[in-house]
């Protein structure tokens, strides 16, 4: 496809190269011939998707911190990227809560400081920069949030990506529209699942190790309706974002939303008994509720609505729920089970982007 040739030779950073969706970005920009830098906080784990793919031969990673405001300087100056992709955050709803200050220092501050970087670095033509669906204030609507629709959080989490969403939208107003030959996106996001995902609190990680150790699957909110898509398909609509900022910043700057359709947002308990039966059918678990925390506020819908990627970028979900959560169950099961993380990655990449 056409998107492959457009980072052939070109500079690309990437924040949080170390993290699930950044592992696959850097493993699929590397694939195209892009000359990635990664810059994120160290990973020690052997079994991390950026360990298991073997990033660190592919690209030249950078072991920093994005509230060292100096070191991602000097990263600039050296580098000079083009592209540049904002995906390091503090990305937990739980973890927030018993951590605000470092969720706001990261989330905030860390993208603070980016921009105050890309402002004095004019090789960077474009900027993905990556927030979530819950910057928007959750009323529990049954139809989707535009890209206009107000703003706000009821956690630490959500509130530091609304913040981060009025941080990016000042630094645009004031410093970025009228700087010739660039573009600058926000791009919000829902529920993103796929293989490499080891986060505590996450239903599908969870779940794999549950079944992984042959346990009951313990989930909070059962009935809770999440927007589920796969990591492919987000990622593909920022490469789009990023080409599309490369050759018309005027036209594609601003928020973009990228979520599954309708059909596609299934309860928690529905992806829990799903992921169990693709994994085995013979040797079943128990998928049984737990007591969830009455400190911890957790949205029972949210979804949002991706009309304008849709008709300006041409971009949609390719995969459905079904075969979004069979993919990734499998990219788990097959890893598993002994097959190379880089070759099941690949075939799940080539299968996507084949269609």
């Amino acid at each position: 496809m056409q998107i492959y040739n457009e980072f052939v030779g070109k500079t690309v950073l990437i924040t949080g190269d170390t993290g699930f969706k950044g592992a696959w970005l850097a493993f699929w920009l590397s694939e195209m011939g892009a000359n990635v830098i990664g810059y994120s906080l160290p990973t020690h784990s052997p079994d991390s998707l950026y360990s298991l793919l073997g990033i660190s031969s592919r690209i030249m990673h950078i072991d920093g911190d994005l509230n060292d405001e100096q070191k991602l300087l000097q990263v600039f100056v050296k580098y000079q990227p083009e592209f540049v992709f904002h995906l390091a955050a503090q990305p937990l709803v739980r973890l927030s809560y018993r951590s605000p200050k470092l969720t706001f220092e990261t989330n905030f501050n860390g993208s603070l400081n980016l921009l105050e970087c890309i402002r004095n670095t004019d090789s960077v033509r474009s900027l993905v920069f990556v927030t979530s669906d819950k910057c928007y204030r959750n009323k529990e609507w049954v139809w989707g949030y535009r890209e206009n629709d107000e703003l706000g959080g009821g956690d630490p989490y959500s509130a530091s990506k609304a913040v981060a969403e009025v941080l990016f939208t000042c630094y645009m107003d004031c410093y970025f529209n009228d700087r010739s030959g660039f573009g600058g996106a926000s791009a919000r996001t829902g529920n993103v699942i796929g293989g490499g995902d080891w986060a505590e609190d996450r239903i599908v990680p969870d779940c794999i190790r549950s079944l992984m150790n042959n346990s009951d699957i313990q989930i909070r909110q059962p009935n809770a309706i999440r927007p589920w898509q796969h990591v492919l398909e987000v990622l593909h609509g920022y490469l789009l974002l990023a080409k599309s900022l490369y050759h018309s910043p005027k036209k594609f700057s601003g928020a973009w939303n990228f979520g599954p359709s309708y059909s596609d947002c299934i309860t928690v308990k529905e992806m829990a008994t799903k992921v169990m039966l693709i994994w085995d059918t013979k040797n079943m678990v128990n998928v049984r509720s737990i007591e969830k925390s009455t400190e911890i506020h957790e949205s029972a819908f949210l979804r949002v609505d991706s009309d304008k990627a849709r008709l300006n970028l041409g971009w949609s979900s390719k995969w459905s729920a079904e075969k979004t959560i069979s993919e990734t169950v499998m990219w788990y099961k097959q890893v598993w089970e002994g097959q190379s993380p880089q070759l099941v990655t690949y075939r799940q990449i080539d299968e996507y982007m084949s269609m």
